[in-house]
This record gives C-alpha cells, structure tokens and sequence, in this order.
C-alpha cells in the first residue's frame, strides 16, 4: 500500500523508511500565494520561436494562475520542449514576453528563476556526483549552503527512499529512480512554480502515479502552481486547466469542460481530436 503524508499525499518513494521531515511542505501556505492582488505565477504573450526557417512557437498565449494544475497537452513536436526552454531562460525570448510571477524573464531572470522549479524532459543529473552532491549543488546554486542545504537534502531523498544511497554516485540509478531525485531536487529551493516537461516519460505505472498524486498535491495543500506538459490524456482530470499545443500554436485554453464544450466533443479526448486532428496517449504508451 502507498505510503502518505500528514496531508494524505502518497509519498513518491515505492517502499522504505522516510524521515519525518517531508520535502513538499516547505512551500509557503496555499492562502498566502492565492492573493487576489498576485500575479499569475507565469503568463507568456505573444511568444513565439523559429529554428531557421521553422516556427516552433507561433503567438504563444498562456497563463498558469496560481494554486492550480495547468496542463500542457499536446503531441510529440507541438512545442513544449521549446516553450520550457524560453521559460527557463535555456534560449532567449526575441519575440513575446515571459513573467514569472510578475517577474520578466528576458530582464529579471534572477528574480523570475529563483521562483521556478524545473523538471526537464531529459535527464540532466550529474551521473558522476553522489546523490547528495547533486542535490547540494543545487541548493548552492539557488544561495542555500551548510546546514540548511544538507537538511534538505537529506530530506529530499528520504521522501524518494533513497537516503541509504545518499553517497552512491547517480550513474547507478534507474531511470525511474533518476526521475523521482530530479523531481525533489526541483523542490529543493521552495519554488512557488514548477514547470515538469514530461516528467513520467520511463517511469512504471505506479511510480507514475505517485508522482503525479504528489504534484497534484502540492497544488492542492500549499497553493503551488504547476505547468505540466505531457502527450498522455490520462495525467489530465476533470479539475485543471488545460492547454492545447499544436504545431506550435494555442489551440485551446481554459477548464477541461470549457475546453470540451468549446470544441463540440463528449470529453477531452474527442475535442483534442477535433482541434488537432489527432490522439494523445493513453498512458499505455512507453
């Protein structure tokens, strides 16, 4: 049986002993980021982005308010991997603006990423560090250092279930194992936004859904906002927001019932159809 939180939030590790320190209630409290007066923890207008010739992002206009789950649905090429990376700064925005929580990114990219929790696509652990190296090299990164680095640290892979392997270099991971570090460590600096690009792609089936439940879970007990891409129908429920990429372009934004009776459709698989011409994934899919 999935262990869980005090919050009733299953825990991402599978099995094994947790410390009573729990990673994902570091964020602030949910009523102190719902403030009517804030800005939406990220809001891109007008963004778009060409690889030579190619348009990758065409006009892109989406907001991710905060304290909710936003999803990013869209197929394999529609753009979400560039759109992650004019996010994160990894290329520069010449058309369009990007605001992390009011912050602009191309302007004030210290204030706008030290707000932004990112979990790529790709795997980017250091597969030479120990585990706890690379979670201390980031918190470093972020001006988190000593005895407050450690703790978190140490905490962040007793959530995962991996403190016993703390000194063992990342390379002897699994990939699921990779994915679950990488998810905590984007926690590490209490980000009030995290941005996932497909971040269940090799994982099974039930750490899928851990991983998920825990997202979803800080969105719903501490108010962080979460920009959640995916091509997999089933990682999207009846209660977010979603946006529908395709070729680049915004085909849809909004709640999921708005979404599918904009389009005409039964539910949110037959109105991707009918906006996109085509079919996300299943979950079935590896």
């Amino acid at each position: 049986m999935t262990d869980t939180s005090a919050a009733g939030v299953p825990h991402l590790a599978d099995a094994g002993p947790h410390s009573g320190v729990t990673l994902f209630n570091i964020a602030a409290p949910a009523d102190a980021l719902r403030e009517e007066s804030c800005p939406p923890a990220l809001a891109m207008n007008g963004v778009s982005h060409c690889y030579g010739a190619r348009k990758a992002l065409d006009d892109v206009n989406l907001t991710v308010p905060q304290g909710r789950f936003v999803a990013l649905l869209g197929l394999n090429g529609a753009g979400k991997t560039t759109l992650f990376s004019l996010i994160t700064r990894l290329f520069h925005t010449r058309r369009g603006t990007i605001h992390v929580h009011g912050y602009r990114v191309d302007r004030q990219p210290g204030e706008a990423l030290r707000r932004l929790g990112v979990v790529f696509q790709a795997r980017t652990l250091d597969l030479d560090l120990s585990l706890m190296e690379n979670l201390l090299y980031h918190a470093a990164l972020h001006g988190i250092s000593g005895r407050e680095a450690r703790a978190l640290a140490g905490a962040a892979l007793a959530e995962v279930g991996l403190t016993s392997r703390r000194r063992e270099a990342a390379r002897r991971l699994s990939g699921g194992q990779m994915r679950r570090v990488e998810i905590v460590r984007a926690l590490l600096h209490r980000p009030r936004l995290l941005v996932l690009d497909e971040p269940t792609v090799g994982l099974d089936v039930a750490a899928r859904a851990a991983i998920i439940a825990h997202v979803r879970g800080l969105v719903g007990t501490r108010g962080v906002a979460v920009l959640w891409a995916t091509h997999l129908l089933d990682e999207v429920e009846a209660g977010d927001r979603v946006v529908v990429l395709h070729l680049g372009r915004v085909l849809a934004e909004g709640e999921v019932a708005e979404v599918i009776a904009r389009a005409g459709a039964a539910d949110m698989r037959e109105a991707f159809a009918r906006l996109t011409g085509g079919y996300p994934g299943n979950g079935e899919e590896t």
